[in-house]
């Protein structure tokens, strides 16, 4: 029997409506227990430098009221660490940001950066989160995140879920092909591989088939969706396409 994949459902954009009206409604905390009842495995918020959608009350509610393990992802800056090590979340996501994007462009520089995130990632590791590194399909960053002493890599789906929604199929096909490969290296590495980014029901259920794979985060597209169907339904639906998959 295959390996149950886990679902974590990111609540940022929960945040982002509310932060619209600058109001307390709708509540990203009541959104992840909705998100528990729902079928998920885990609850994801990235809180962004500008805090254009979580912020740091949002950390500290979640942290009081999650019964799910909280992946908390996160720049590689100061500020960030010394808020991670005061809660010490079940895991850190380390990923790139900058200001101007509309939302994460890629993943995390890691190759020429590894002596500053080394040094970075340890004092959260020794205090009990898991290191989790958001990086693209690439041999030279998966192995670079190894060496650093990273337990989990996330692999970026952007690009594939981008071409599958311009109709680029052979390209599609060609970025899902470089992402099963390096699922399986980052895998014999002895890494724990997860994966992420603008994954849809009409997308999901290729990257969910892989075998290494032990986790999907997926939020925007949830969120959206929930405009139609309401939360909960909208991610049992994609927990149903994901248990398909991985059956």
């Amino acid at each position: 029997m295959a390996t149950k994949l886990r679902l974590g459902v990111n609540i940022d954009h929960v945040a982002t409506v509310r932060n619209a009206r600058g109001g307390a409604y709708p509540d990203p905390v009541r959104a992840a227990r909705i998100a528990e009842e729902a079928g998920a495995d885990g609850i994801t918020a990235h809180l962004r430098e500008d805090r254009r959608h979580i912020t740091d009350s949002d950390i500290e509610s979640l942290m009081e009221a999650l019964t799910l393990p909280l992946n908390f992802e996160m720049a590689a800056t100061e500020e960030m660490q010394t808020i991670a090590l005061r809660h010490k979340p079940h895991a850190v996501c380390i990923v790139p940001e900058k200001r101007e994007e509309r939302t994460t462009e890629g993943g995390l520089e890691v190759a020429r950066e590894e002596n500053r995130l080394a040094h970075f990632i340890a004092p959260l590791r020794d205090a009990g989160c898991r290191v989790s590194i958001f990086i693209a399909a690439d041999a030279r960053q998966i192995e670079a995140a190894h060496r650093i002493g990273a337990e989990v890599v996330e692999l970026h789906t952007g690009a594939y879920c981008d071409l599958h929604a311009e109709g680029r199929f052979d390209e599609r096909d060609a970025e899902l092909e470089q992402l099963t490969k390096m699922a399986r290296f980052a895998h014999d590495l002895g890494l724990e591989v997860h994966a992420g980014h603008g994954l849809t029901y009409d997308t999901v259920a290729p990257i969910a088939a892989l075998p290494e794979l032990m986790e999907l985060n997926i939020g925007h597209f949830l969120v959206g969706e929930a405009i139609f169907l309401g939360l909960e339904a909208s991610i049992a639906e994609m927990r149903r396409i994901m248990n398909e998959a991985r059956a």
